[in-house]
């Protein structure tokens, strides 16, 4: 079909008449102006892509019609330019892909039709861990270690990059996907097939929001709709309400970015914003930079917003110069923009559109502040933080409580380390890591570090040598300005010394602590420590030995580290004493807003930006060298614990069976509020006594080889039996945390895994129960891979994180959703009964459902398919096996 919107193509340039847009300003529609610009990127796609099939008239007037339609639930195709993977979710993308072509050959079909039509790029960035840390040699070591754990992954993602078209792979030591994403891979505006549109992107890692603080509409999903994305499918989504976000005011003088993004978290979890769009505008905008934009909106998932979006305006154009970006893209970037309708001025307010709501913050009232012990929405202010850590310490257990009884609230334990005698008590800091996407990636916070350390060991300040420090930049720009303004050296000093390039002990890959500290925390049953400049500081995340996880801007992270506590006024306290015996204090040592701004203005240029990024595809040597065969089709190693193909299309055939109904299931966990992906299913270390560990140890390996969960995530027989086992599960069936269930046949406590086996033995479907914001945190696609694979066929749940819920549509698990009101405590469900899920012939979007339980007990529930198109999946059996269907017809 042709376009019915061609009348609107016109040249951008009249000396180039090849080159062309769609003006949307010709429309002749008064309702254009007045959209969100974040609206105005999905109007446009919908127009450029609109063929009467995926895409339809009546889609674009219902976008055009958003002010209206905002309200009603409706759904939009949107396809975005490009999808952006790291490593931890890319492989089992990729491994999808291998086992598609597999069943598509099988069901008589062509197996290269499986192939990524949208470009795709995958940074390699999650395997690298903090094996060795305080020393110049550890950065080698702990990339050397990478490679040798990670060697069967790196091959089978080096043939991907060469079986699979329309994508590119990013070696490992290059950074941080997102920050990669923001200084390199973003186009801004796209020039593709003789037609300009804007970039705009999804990604397998939720924290894809941070490339919105360029102006690229872009948010996490998981890789299963990822995968559907590549593929050339659209996202069916419900368009979005859009909240406007205006900023007034200027930081203060001590005020870091880090501190600027946690307030917004906390104000916008207040405000609600899940499922919507968070639009930021207003004069404030101008104070921040580029790289505090991308700050606040990386930090998008913990506030639970779909994207949090900064128009582009100058600034956004000035970054892609001192970026290095060829400078003809940038005239035409520019000038797209504008005439196109989509560049911002945020000093002019009647550029201002309508918002579906206005939330407002003065910069001004921003002061310094941190965010835990458990979540990165619970912020703190600094000047609060050691009254808050003792409050916490005698609370119940919880979200803001350790239930640690008051007699033991300063108890202490004593061990050697080096041969030296320290002691450790509650809230002393083990680890400190200036690490993640989030601070990364802007110099202010990293310069900011950098200025401090120096003063610090100017004055004489040390860091104890047990505590865990380490710094993994994001890009090799970062090290490249570090050093270039003088300031490496100091932060090496305090045992900030290069760990790494990528997401390292953010997500748990923090590496060993040292023993004696272990034991130290073990003996004396101590809430120790995490300080780190991440994103998330969910429990058992960072390490399993910190309970207290504290978020903090780098600068921060080498204070409490001087400190060694958390339990420190830094107003009232020293940071320490030097061998004068004078007292200094952080005031003494804090570098001024201004004077870091000045340091980044003579040390952060576009040479060094292009020197990095000129060779970032065949810098790694080691990668260079891997040999990898170029088959069409993958040729599986059944030795091999990394790489498996999976079960997910056994037995599939080319006719749809008819949905059924849930009989009989048993509940396989009954669990409360705020269950994360990193409870359903961890990245970190695989413990010892895990069902996971007893098959590694059971195909030959020691736990010196285990690895972690995230880097086996293409195998599929580690994965299932990692689903649930993360140390800190709060299942109500127990009274403890523990990995573990109660199998209610034979009234027996296991592990999840173990009681999942029972009842798939016996044929016994199962189910989940949960309450609200079930699935929070990072974009997870094995955390509804995992339950599929356990033999659970429905979730009910009082509410549900975003990505989570698309995914469990994806692999055909069903989403339910409690009435308003209701929740297990209102029905007076234990989890002990068996239910009944009455699935119709006749299938609508958010239908009700009846449930029975074999007490006589009915009620009713939302199946939370939200749209025509999830319905589709759900016929299939999930996404991936109606895209197979699809390809082999």
């Amino acid at each position: 079909m042709s376009n019915p919107f061609s009348r609107i193509v016109e040249p951008l340039d009249p000396s180039q008449p090849a080159k062309r847009f769609f003006n949307l300003n010709h429309l002749g529609d008064p309702r254009y102006e007045r959209l969100p610009f974040s609206i105005r990127v999905l109007l446009e796609a919908a127009v450029r892509n609109c063929d009467e099939f995926l895409v339809k008239k009546v889609d674009v007037e219902n976008i055009l019609s958003w002010k209206t339609m905002q309200h009603k639930a409706i759904e939009v195709p949107f396809k975005p330019a490009r999808v952006i993977l790291q490593d931890f979710t890319g492989v089992p993308a990729v491994v999808d892909f291998a086992a598609m072509r597999d069943a598509v050959k099988v069901l008589g079909g062509d197996p290269e039709k499986i192939n990524p039509i949208c470009p795709a790029d995958l940074v390699i960035d999650h395997s690298i861990q903090v094996d060795f840390n305080r020393g110049p040699d550890s950065l080698q070591k702990n990339q050397d270690l990478e490679f040798e754990r990670n060697k069967e992954r790196f091959e089978f993602l080096k043939w991907g990059s060469q079986a699979f078209q329309n994508m590119r792979i990013i070696p490992p030591g290059s950074g941080i996907v997102h920050q990669v994403n923001l200084e390199y891979l973003a186009r801004v505006v796209f020039d593709q097939n003789e037609y300009y549109y804007p970039d705009s992107v999804v990604g397998t890692d939720s924290h894809t929001t941070m490339i919105n603080g360029l102006g690229v509409l872009g948010w996490g999903v998981g890789g299963i709709e990822a995968e559907a994305v590549m593929l050339g499918q659209p996202i069916s989504m419900v368009l979005p309400e859009v909240i406007g976000y205006k900023l007034t005011g200027s930081p203060q003088p001590l005020v870091t970015s880090t501190d600027i993004v946690l307030t917004v978290t906390k104000h916008l979890r207040q405000v609600g914003v899940v499922g919507k769009f968070v639009e930021f505008f207003g004069p404030g905008v101008t104070h921040l930079s580029i790289a505090d934009r991308a700050t606040i909106a990386n930090m998008c998932p913990e506030y639970g917003a779909t994207a949090a979006f900064f128009p582009v305006d100058k600034v956004s154009i000035q970054y892609l110069v001192q970026t290095g970006r060829d400078e003809e893209k940038i005239k035409y970037i520019r000038k797209y923009l504008q005439t196109a309708g989509m560049f911002r001025d945020f000093s002019n307010s009647s550029q201002d559109p309508d918002f579906t709501q206005v939330v407002e913050l003065n910069l001004q009232s921003v002061v310094p502040c941190c965010s835990g012990p458990k979540r990165p929405q619970d912020k703190v202010e600094v000047s609060e933080m050691k009254k808050d850590f003792e409050t916490c310490l005698g609370a119940k257990q919880g979200f803001k409580g350790f239930q640690v009884a008051p007699e033991h609230h300063n108890d202490q334990v004593k061990f050697i380390y080096n041969e030296k005698e320290y002691e450790l008590a509650h809230g002393s800091v083990v680890i400190a890591a200036i690490t993640s996407c989030t601070n990364t990636s802007n110099p202010s916070v990293m310069l900011g570090a950098g200025l401090l350390a120096k003063k610090a060991v100017e004055a004489g300040l040390t860091v104890k040598p047990y505590i865990k420090t380490s710094l993994s930049p994001g890009s090799g720009v970062v090290t490249y300005y570090l050093q270039e303004s003088g300031v490496m050296p100091y932060l090496a000093q305090l045992g900030f010394d290069i760990v790494g390039y990528g997401c390292m002990t953010c997500i748990g890959n923090s590496g060993p602590l040292p023993e004696s500290v272990v034991e130290a925390i073990t003996q004396g049953d101590l809430v120790a420590v995490g300080v780190l400049s991440g994103n998330r500081n969910f429990e058992g995340r960072v390490h399993p030995n910190t309970r207290a996880n504290y978020l903090a801007s780098p600068p921060l992270v080498i204070a409490y580290a001087i400190a060694g506590t958390i339990r420190i006024d830094f107003e009232k306290e020293p940071l320490g004493v030097n061998a004068e015996g004078k007292k200094v204090f952080l005031k003494d040592i804090w570098p001024l807003r201004e004077e870091i701004h000045a340091v980044e203005r003579q040390y952060v240029i576009p040479g060094m930006f292009k020197e990095v990024y000129q060779k970032i595809e065949t810098v790694n040597k080691s990668w260079n060298d891997l040999d990898v065969p170029s088959d069409t089709l993958y040729a599986w190693n059944p030795k091999s614990t990394y790489i498996k193909s999976p079960p997910f299309f056994e037995n599939l055939t080319l006719e749809l069976q008819p949905p059924t109904s849930i009989v009989d299931a048993y509940v396989l966990l009954n669990l409360g509020d705020s269950v994360t992906t990193d409870h359903i299913s961890p990245a970190g270390n695989i413990a010892r006594n895990s069902p996971a560990a007893r098959y590694l140890t059971s195909r030959g390996l020691t736990p010196r080889e285990f690895n972690s969960y995230g880097s086996r995530r293409g195998n599929d027989a580690v994965m299932a039996r990692g689903t649930f086992a993360n140390i800190r599960l709060l299942n109500k069936f127990l009274s403890k945390q523990a990995p573990q269930t109660v199998h209610f046949p034979s009234e027996e406590t296991l592990d999840v895994f173990d009681a999942s086996e029972r009842y798939r033995q016996a044929s016994h479907p199962l189910i989940v129960l949960a309450g609200k914001e079930y699935g929070s945190g990072s974009s997870r696609d094995w955390a509804a891979k995992g339950p599929f694979l356990l033999g659970i066929k429905a979730v009910l749940a009082e509410s549900y994180e975003r990505i989570h819920r698309s995914n469990l549509v994806g692999m055909g698990v069903i989403p339910l959703q409690y009435l308003p009101g209701q929740d297990a405590e209102s029905l007076g469900l234990t989890g002990r009964e068996r239910y009944t899920v009455i699935i119709p012939e006749e299938l609508v979007p958010r239908m009700n459902v009846e449930i029975k339980l074999d007490t006589g007990k009915t009620f009713q529930a939302v199946m939370r398919f939200d749209t025509d198109v999830e319905l589709t999946y759900f016929r299939n059996g999930g996404i991936l096996n109606y895209m197979i269907r699809k390809m082999a017809s």
